[in-house]
């Protein structure tokens, strides 16, 4: 089996007993000639491991892995689209060259019959099939990446004043502006809290937000900035609230699964994939996307009802545990496996470790 990643995760392969190829990938890039090497990497690969499976993570990924897949004699093959990202929720004309271009290039990766497509949510397959860019058949649903419930666990809210948290990569499109416009509005309320920004910005992405403002608003004192934490089920622990206000093209985002599963009460956008996770009134509240008044006042809901949070908290670790847990995730992904290996399955099962992966080292 080999999986191709989107994400700098080469170090966590290895230790499950990976053998990693670090892929030379640029997420924004356009330049021809690095996207045909970065093609003829991923097929030289394919040629020289002859895996038995591809699983291919993320847009371009799955362009790349899926022609290199079909090159090398129909290697079977799965492809997760974990939301359709910026390219398709932004509203800027450049996009639109772009976002054509790229449907015109799922289409033929995403029709082969030994392939599968998992979407993270229902409103992006159905966004892909409006555009008849995969057949329904050769389709799933696994909600999310799944959570290690032992991992991320529910533990009583912090003493002192109340902390708001949003804890992302630090993308305009992740509402963080958003967030600390409504910090900004809570505090001129008299509204007593500390609003907490956890991640750095993402240098791969269009649209990050500059280092430079995270530090002016930290130091105007509106919000703290965190950074990047690795030690995230402490971090998610540390608040009273957390706070999502993302109008980004979410598949499902993983971190308010790790909230919820956390207990803790949650205020997210009315967008696909925040609303899989958040039940408006149950878990949490749901507010529009790009309305720091209204995700003012939904903070300001929570912030003064510390009986609200934790029945909302409880509730949202109890969907968790039915719907999202790190078990089901691996037991539907494992079905299709199985779908498309048939008969050879058993000797990939028993051998869960032995396979290389093909881990995007992104560059500018």
């Amino acid at each position: 089996m080999m999986r191709l990643y989107d994400r700098d995760s080469g170090a966590a392969l290895e230790r499950e007993g990976f053998r990693v190829i670090n892929w030379r990938l640029s997420q924004r890039s356009l330049n021809p000639f690095r996207e045909l090497a970065a093609f003829a990497q991923v097929l030289n690969a394919y040629r020289r491991i002859r895996p038995d499976l591809a699983h291919h993570v993320t847009l371009k990924p799955i362009v790349y892995g899926e022609g290199a897949a079909k090159l090398c004699g129909q290697i079977p093959s799965v492809n997760t689209i974990a939301g359709l990202g910026s390219v398709f929720s932004t509203t800027k004309w450049g996009m639109r060259p772009v976002r054509r271009a790229l449907l015109m290039l799922l289409r033929p990766a995403l029709r082969g019959s030994n392939s599968r497509t998992v979407f993270q949510n229902s409103e992006n397959r159905d966004a892909l099939l409006k555009d008849e860019v995969v057949p329904f058949e050769r389709t799933a649903i696994i909600r999310g990446s799944g959570v290690n419930l032992k991992e991320f666990a529910s533990r009583p809210e912090p003493l002192g004043a109340p902390v708001v948290m949003l804890a992302s990569r630090m993308l305009w499109e992740k509402g963080v502006a958003e967030f600390v416009s409504a910090a900004q509005i809570l505090r001129q309320r008299g509204v007593t809290a500390r609003f907490v920004l956890v991640g750095d910005p993402d240098p791969n992405n269009p649209a990050p937000v500059p280092a430079r403002r995270l530090r002016a608003w930290a130091d105007s004192g509106i919000v703290e900035s965190w950074g990047h934490r690795e030690d995230m089920p402490s971090v998610l622990n540390q608040c009273n609230a957390f706070c999502l206000p993302s109008y980004y093209g979410e598949g499902l985002p993983k971190v308010l699964i790790e909230a919820a599963a956390c207990g803790r009460a949650i205020v997210t956008t009315d967008v696909p994939g925040c609303r899989e996770v958040v039940r408006h009134g149950e878990s949490g509240l749901l507010v529009p996307p790009r309305d720091p008044e209204a995700l003012a006042r939904a903070l300001a809901t929570l912030l003064g009802d510390p009986a609200l949070r934790g029945r909302m908290g409880a509730r949202g670790r109890e969907i968790v545990e039915q719907e999202f847990s790190e078990e089901l995730v691996v037991q539907r992904t494992f079905a299709l496996y199985r779908e498309l290996l048939g008969g050879r399955w058993p000797d990939c099962r028993a051998k869960p470790h032995q396979g290389e992966a093909l881990n995007a080292r992104k560059t500018g």
